[in-house]
């Protein structure tokens, strides 16, 4: 398995003990506030909405919660104005990160995520700097122990799967954005397993990095992914799994 999608399941199993902690719940509250204040409070006519309600119910949010934030986005309650933006720039090693922030500070959010990458040997650049290098897409993978080539490929077909691609320990499924849920939730109805399924920034080419610089790297994206203002965090590193266990296995 790439670096790049080892780093997206050990931050899937950090978020579940951010969750027993709130951390996940704040963040998944400003994303559903956002989504009902841009698109209406409806789900079925939301898609943004609709995909943060089901990853706030897939942590375990009480319906109340997510009910106060899709009010707090349609004006019904008041609540804090979040703006987004989207932060690019530079790691050690010429590895591209983007940022993506809600908050209701801009000034203060830009100086410390600017500070985050001075600290760790990287420098933010000028908006579209290496947004270039991503496409967004639905990402779906499957534990390789459980499933053949053979069997994935029918899988893939059938469901309208965009593109496939065979790692050391998984298969990872490629969708369109708007296809993303459906085909998660035809997953789910025919009790397919998942390790991991998220709509992601996926990155065109992956620098690989190894000694003092990967952890430079993992460092700056950890770092930058406990900023309570960060939703996500996205790079185009590609770091042998040993080095990353070492460094957020244990975060």
């Amino acid at each position: 398995m790439s670096g790049h999608s080892k780093w997206a399941q050990i931050k899937h199993k950090k978020a579940k003990m951010d969750a027993a902690r709130g951390k996940l719940f704040t963040k998944l509250i400003r994303e559903i506030t956002i989504a009902a204040r841009q698109g209406g409070g409806n789900p079925e006519h939301n898609p943004r909405l609709r995909n943060a309600i089901e990853a706030a119910k897939e942590a375990n949010m009480p319906q109340e919660n997510i009910e106060r934030a899709i009010k707090k986005g349609t004006g019904e309650l008041p609540g804090v104005s979040y703006e987004e933006s989207i932060y690019e720039g530079y790691a050690p090693g010429g590895v591209a990160v983007m940022v993506e922030i809600q908050t209701d500070n801009k000034n203060r959010t830009l100086s410390e995520i600017k500070h985050i990458f001075a600290k760790h040997g990287g420098h933010l650049g000028s908006t579209g700097c290496v947004s270039w290098q991503f496409h967004k897409k639905g990402v779906i993978q499957l534990d390789k122990g459980e499933w053949g080539e053979d069997k994935v490929m029918e899988l893939a077909i059938e469901l309208g799967v965009e593109d496939i691609k065979e790692e050391e320990s998984a298969f990872t499924l490629y969708t369109r954005v708007e296809d993303f849920q459906r085909i998660k939730n035809n997953m789910k109805e025919k009790g397919i397993n998942y390790t991991f399924a998220d709509i992601t920034m996926v990155p065109e080419t992956l620098v690989r990095l190894e000694g003092e610089k990967a952890e430079q790297v993992l460092s700056l994206v950890n770092e930058l992914d406990e900023h309570p203002d960060v939703q996500n965090v996205y790079a185009n590193f590609d770091i042998p799994e040993e080095i990353l266990e070492a460094v957020l296995g244990n975060k």
